[in-house]
């Protein structure tokens, strides 16, 4: 691979932009596994508040789903990473029995759910994910493959409102409404091949999960099956435009 073709870390002044928005909110929780890609967000999110006057308190969760036997390091790790940022950490866990089936559905409600419970102890409106611009290529080949309509091959928004939740919930207090939680994925736009780099730069080490590769889930045979479909101009940043487009053909035909 030339200098040229070699993925650039995330700079500053991209960090900047990815986070402007959310500069105004009380609180932000990041959703981090200890994965490339969280820890990556969690590292840009920490320099974009650093570099702010005033901002937006920092909280990273991490969800230990009890499925592997590494996955208590992989917390204990993403909290130290998180306390020489300067961010409070707190690991969730999944307890009770496990599905036999449907396993990544299951952990992903799980997840959310446990990251509503830590978003609301704190205050926290906003949700931050680490879902990348390879994650939204996936999502939109895996909803073509269950025959997905317009609505589920739009994908992924940069904004939305955490799945599970019905437009107005019942805060836990006093039974008032409460406003849902959003859920943010600032790092939709970037390629994860970016956000490696970024972590190598500063020397900055994470984990790897290995259902990502394992072929029992058919999120890890699509992704096995990108670079052949890259070969052929289908790659991730195509995909992507798709869901971009479909997502607007959407908004049109509501608005209509």
């Amino acid at each position: 691979m030339s200098a040229a073709e070699r993925p650039t870390p995330v700079s500053a002044a991209e960090a900047k932009t990815l986070f402007a928005d959310l500069r105004s909110a009380p609180a932000l929780l990041l959703a981090v596994s200890g994965g490339p890609d969280s820890t990556a967000l969690m590292v840009l999110a920490a320099r974009w508040r650093a570099a702010l006057e005033n901002g937006p308190a920092l909280i990273a969760v991490t969800v230990d789903h009890g499925l592997r036997a590494e996955s208590r390091r992989e917390a204990r790790a993403a909290k130290q990473l998180a306390t020489r940022l300067g961010i409070h950490h707190r690991t969730m866990r999944w307890t009770g029995a496990k599905p036999q089936t449907g396993l990544p559905e299951a952990a992903r409600a799980a997840r959310y759910r446990l990251l509503a419970v830590a978003a609301r102890a704190v205050g926290a409106g906003h949700i931050l994910t680490a879902h990348t611009l390879d994650d939204q290529a996936e999502t939109v080949l895996l909803r073509m493959a269950r025959g997905s309509g317009l609505t589920g091959l739009a994908a992924m928004a940069r904004h939305s409102v955490l799945p599970g939740q019905a437009r107005a919930t019942v805060a836990a207090r006093g039974g008032h409404a409460a406003d849902p939680l959003l859920l943010v994925r600032p790092l939709i736009d970037l390629p994860k091949a970016r956000l490696i780099a970024t972590l190598e730069a500063s020397r900055i080490s994470f984990c790897e999960d290995p259902s990502n590769v394992d072929p029992r889930f058919t999120r890890a045979r699509l992704r096995e099956l990108m670079p052949v479909l890259a070969g052929e101009g289908l790659d991730a940043k195509r995909l992507a435009l798709l869901a971009h487009r479909l997502r607007r053909a959407e908004a049109a035909i509501e608005f209509a």
